[in-house]
């Protein structure tokens, strides 16, 4: 068995790490060439991988460490529209069609952000399932007033969120990869490695792509603008310090703005990363709540407890749009992490400035019924 490098966590109270988490971040810091990982505080175990963590090698590219949801994300919007004049239920009767393909101008989107027309598909401009969502809300209450002054952003307006990814164009790269070469290590100065990068970029540039379109769709929907606040990317791997730095489920420090999200039924704060600390994080943060319990943990516990329609309304008095029954219960709020704990974990850290706290309003996964 290799040498275990370096493993630090970011938290508070070690204690509450999850250990099956914790094994995995054991076994990938053992694999040959890593240099150093890093748990955050949002660390959760996940498919082999734990989730809410960064990875460096010096020379070593490792596709799935980044996993298969290349390029997912979080998305901040400010739209047109003022706080006074949102309507919970206006709002969700107009949010009709938005699982249907989109019906634009996919090639021409593709084309102005370099990406080749081949790359269309039918996703493009969905959101898709499992954590993946829009969110309109509303801030709540502002942190610190000076930063938030000079971001330009109005306190009055409705904020939008879109959480998704690469919507199956990640997988299918990750495939290809692991067909060919397993879950080895590629060094990062053959061909094999530059091969991957080259899918991979396309990736992250189709789901930064993919959330311009579904903002677009929800905010034509209700007939608002808006203009993008942030966009950051929580699953790549990208070069840092002459190596090659893995986020798993991690946002990156180095990108200004981040937003970290709750669960749909907790608050969501923007922060600023402080970058004098930043290296002790891998120049990464948590990138929401973290799960609690697993998919099937959740779906176990909470349905035999409540009605799909009493997860319709949350603590905050916030709305879901949920049609499918089975996500309804494993996406439900009691399955996530505090995400004022995990925040103040990363300040404790000395990694962030909250700037402002933001109430979720209306919360929209899917209506299809599966």
């Amino acid at each position: 068995m290799n040498k275990c490098c370096e493993i630090s966590l970011i938290g508070r109270d070690l204690a509450r790490f999850d250990p099956v988490a914790i094994d995995q971040l054991d076994t990938t810091a053992r694999l040959e060439g890593m240099g150093k990982v890093v748990g955050l505080p949002d660390l959760h175990a996940g498919n082999g991988i734990a989730v809410g963590a960064a990875f460096w090698s010096p020379d070593r590219i490792w596709p799935h460490l980044v996993g298969s949801d290349i390029g997912c994300g979080m998305a901040l919007w400010e739209t047109s529209l003022p706080v006074r004049k949102f309507r919970v239920s206006q709002v969700g009767r107009r949010l009709q069609g938005l699982d249907d393909p989109w019906e634009g101008a996919m090639e021409a989107a593709l084309s102005a952000a370099g990406l080749p027309a081949s790359l269309a598909s039918p996703s493009l401009g969905t959101i898709g399932g499992g954590n993946h969502f829009v969110e309109f809300q509303r801030i709540e209450d502002v942190l610190d007033t000076d930063r938030f002054a000079a971001l330009n952003v109005k306190a009055d307006r409705v904020l939008m969120m879109v959480h998704s990814g690469s919507r199956g164009l990640g997988q299918a790269v990750l495939q290809e990869q692991l067909a060919r070469t397993g879950k080895s290590g590629l060094m990062a100065s053959e061909p094999e490695a530059k091969a991957y990068l080259l899918g991979h970029d396309q990736a992250v540039t189709w789901a930064i792509v993919n959330r311009r379109i579904i903002a677009q769709r929800f905010m034509d929907a209700i007939g608002v603008s808006g203009s993008c606040i942030l966009d950051i990317v929580h699953n790549s791997v990208t070069p840092h310090d002459s190596g090659w730095l893995h986020r798993k489920g991690a946002a990156p420090a180095d990108r200004g703005l981040v937003v970290i999200p709750g669960s749909r039924g907790d608050f969501s704060y923007l922060v600023e990363p402080v970058p004098d600390f930043a290296e002790k994080s891998l120049v990464s943060l948590a990138h929401g709540a973290g799960r609690k319990w697993s998919r099937n943990d959740a779906h176990a516990r909470l349905s035999r407890r409540y009605r799909s329609s009493d997860l319709q309304r949350t603590k905050l008095a916030s709305h879901v749009i949920c049609e499918d029954r089975r996500l309804i219960f494993e996406e439900a709020p009691e399955a996530y992490k505090d995400i004022a704990g995990v925040i103040a974990d990363l300040e404790a850290a000395g990694l962030i400035r909250a700037i402002a706290r933001l109430r979720p309003l209306l919360s929209y996964k899917t209506r299809r019924h599966d």
